[in-house]
């Protein structure tokens, strides 16, 4: 008992040297300490957030074609454009009846049909606009690479091969119809028909791909379509003479959904994030009104430090850190129906350079989230993200070399959306990041 008396006279002297948390010290009161089989609980440890952004993010092969744009009025302009190469199972018409048949075939129309996948951000009750172009390139990543990113690009036509302006019913409706210029459509069945596109290669050396392009002219929102249930069908049937004729379709899907991936970029001019740097540095929220950021697709997300997390080693010649809570707080009124929060915030582990290491998990190996807790109170109290971070703080508390790691939040679905939340730090008024630490000496 005369032992933890000294250990805890000792804690008292390690943390309780200042008051001002940004100066790397702790304060350990009465309010703050809970004594229980030889364990104390601090929360006045020293966190540090900043915002970073990736370089790149993989967009391709997420079978989602998100196309869209809108004015974020935290973050800036986001705009989606999606690439995608189409093919078909086969390149030949119908050939049911005689073998003369395609000789009498002749082209109706071409559209290309989006299924909704349930996913939007934005105002959908105003109206988008999309339009289709040709690709000027073959889509193919890097040489080396296998992979497609929300930065990659291709040239395309200036030339619109079909247009659409309507109002997104993400979950009321099923799909919508964009109609394609007949004259791309009559030299694509004339193709088929002549038997001058047969197989991949050459169907793919005649349409190299298409994009979907966002008008900017009326922002709003960005819009899911399923990538493995959209596609172009090519309607035709025999001369519209034959008062029998049948009417048939040919379809061309994306078969490899490597060649599918979403161009997503935000343009941060004249916003709080103007000067965000690229890659390896970051943006301090002491810049930043005391926030941190994150938003999918584009690459931002919030870097959370611990720098003093080694003085835990001096409480006690045996010692460990047995638990840890990570409270991380939304800005009041930067979400709304229009930007909902998300349920739950991923969470990696990165080095000073932002690499990123591995996800973050418990004692037991599990990876963990940061979850959502949605219940109510009147200040918004309760409303954040529990993470628990105690097998994390324990093993930089036994680092031997002087790097340290840091958390990287982001959100779970951030190649392949552009959701985003603000996120207060440990001297925001209203909003503060809390961290509780449970200590045993033994």
């Amino acid at each position: 008992m005369h032992k933890f008396i000294l250990i805890l006279l000792f804690v008292f002297t390690l943390f309780s040297c200042g008051t001002d948390t940004d100066t790397g010290e702790f304060t350990v009161g009465s309010d703050y300490l809970a004594l229980s089989n030889k364990v104390i609980m601090i929360d006045t440890v020293t966190v540090e957030m900043s915002t970073i952004n990736f370089d790149s993010l993989v967009t391709s092969a997420k079978n989602r074609i998100l196309v869209g744009n809108y004015d974020d009025p935290i973050f800036g302009k986001v705009k989606s454009n999606s690439y995608f190469q189409v093919s078909s199972n086969i390149y030949t018409l119908n050939s049911a009846g005689s073998d003369t048949d395609a000789v009498n075939y002749v082209f109706d129309s071409i559209s290309m049909i989006l299924k909704y996948d349930k996913y939007y951000y934005g105002d959908t009750t105003k109206v988008q606009t999309f339009d289709i172009h040709r690709l000027l390139q073959k889509i193919k990543a890097n040489t080396g690479e296998s992979d497609l990113y929300n930065n990659s690009a291709f040239n395309y036509s200036s030339e619109s091969l079909g247009k659409i302006s309507f109002v997104p019913r993400p979950t009321q409706k099923d799909s919508i119809n964009i109609k394609m210029n007949d004259e791309f459509g009559e030299a694509l069945f004339q193709k088929v028909k002549k038997k001058e596109v047969t197989d991949l290669d050459s169907f793919t050396e005649y349409l190299k791909g298409l994009v979907l392009v966002p008008d900017t002219s009326n922002s709003s929102s960005v819009i899911g379509f399923s990538g493995g249930n959209s596609k172009i069908r090519l309607y035709y049937s025999k001369y519209k003479g034959d008062a029998d004729q049948a009417s048939y379709y040919l379809d061309f899907t994306i078969i490899d959904n490597t060649k599918q991936f979403n161009s997503i970029s935000l343009d941060k001019t004249g916003t709080i994030l103007q000067n965000l740097p690229v890659s390896s540095s970051n943006l301090s929220s002491k810049l930043t009104n005391n926030q941190g950021f994150i938003q999918s697709g584009t690459g931002v997300a919030c870097r959370v430090e611990f720098p003093n997390i080694k003085q835990f080693k001096n409480i006690s010649t045996n010692g460990a850190i047995v638990n840890a809570e990570l409270f991380v707080k939304p800005i009041n009124n930067s979400y709304s129906d229009k930007y909902p929060l998300a349920d739950s915030l991923a969470v990696y582990i990165g080095d000073n350079l932002n690499r990123i290491s591995g996800t973050l998990v418990n004692s037991a190996g599990t990876t963990v989230y940061g979850i959502l807790n949605k219940k109510s109170d009147e200040f918004n109290e309760n409303l954040g993200y529990t993470i628990p971070i105690g097998a994390f703080l324990q093993k930089e508390m036994l680092k031997q070399a002087d790097s340290r790691s840091s958390l990287i939040l982001t959100l779970p679905s951030i190649s392949k959306s552009v959701n985003r939340i603000v996120l207060g730090n440990q001297k925001h008024v209203d909003n503060k990041i809390q961290l509780k630490i449970y200590y045993i000496s033994y």
